[in-house]
This record gives structure tokens, sequence and C-alpha cells, in this order.
């Protein structure tokens, strides 16, 4: 039987090479029917080319009701996304058409639905402040968070 020697950096490096250390590039949120997202931050890593949100609504009310969606966009826009969708209606997720200042966005979804959307990293860049939202009417004061490119 050969004995393998192994120094504390090799250790090391191993560890940092495994699965469990590669990056995570999706994250679950939930927003419930007491008007609240269960996160105030979401961190996505510059390595990800990709990243997937899923958005679940663990509440009991109809979408029509306290419908939630998850919108990304630079956070200097977000009150203008918001104010907009007002009119587009809940049959466009509360969100006008084709608007560009949207980076990415799920649909609206009720108690016991979910939805999931995944974007291109590139649209963010390190430095940006970002924000995620729900568009629902009234929501966004309350449902939203912070999001950052983090190495």
């Amino acid at each position: 039987m050969k004995i393998l020697h192994t120094t504390p950096a090799l250790l090391l490096a191993a560890t940092l090479a495994s699965p469990a250390f590669a990056a995570t590039c999706n994250v679950e949120i939930a927003g419930n029917d007491a008007m609240k997202f269960d996160k105030t931050s979401i961190d996505v890593p510059q390595s990800c080319k990709q990243f997937t949100v899923k958005l679940t609504h663990p509440g009991k009310l109809a979408k029509n009701v306290m419908g939630h969606n998850w919108v990304l966009s630079k956070a200097a826009d977000v009150q203008g996304i918001a104010a907009d969708g007002i009119s587009a209606g809940l049959d466009k997720n509360y969100l006008k058409p084709d608007d560009p200042r949207v980076i990415a966005h799920t649909k609206v979804v009720g108690g016991g639905e979910s939805d999931s959307v995944t974007f291109d990293t590139s649209k963010l860049k390190a430095g940006e402040n970002y924000a995620f939202f729900c568009s629902f009417p009234g929501h966004a004061a309350l449902m939203k968070g912070t999001v950052a490119v983090t190495k």
C-alpha cells in the first residue's frame, strides 16, 4: 500500500475545486399573503453565465387578489416600471410589454403557484445598483430587495 503525502495547500486547493464550493447560480424566493418576500438581497456570482430565480407563493390568496412576481431592474428604474405596469394589467404581469428597463421577470403567481426565470448575467455589471421587486400594484413599496454581482 502506497501512502500519499499531502500539504495543507493541496488540501485547500482540492476543497475549493470541489462541487460544494462551485458558484450557486440560482436562488429560490417566496412571496406570501402578508405581502413580503422571504429575502431582501440576492448575490449573483460573477462566475455564473446564467442565473435562475424561482419564485414561489406559499400563501392561499389568488393572483388577482394577492399575486406576486419577481422583477429585476436597475434600482433607479423601479418606480417607473411599477407605475407603468399598473395600466398593463394582470394579463401582462403588471409590466409594460417589452419594457427595456426590465432585465428579467417572472409571471404573476397566486397562492400555491410558482414560476422561474433564467437570465444572462452579462446584463449585470459589477458596481451597478440593482433591485428586485413585485410589480403588482402597491406591492413594490414593501416587496423589494437588492441584487449584487459578487466575486
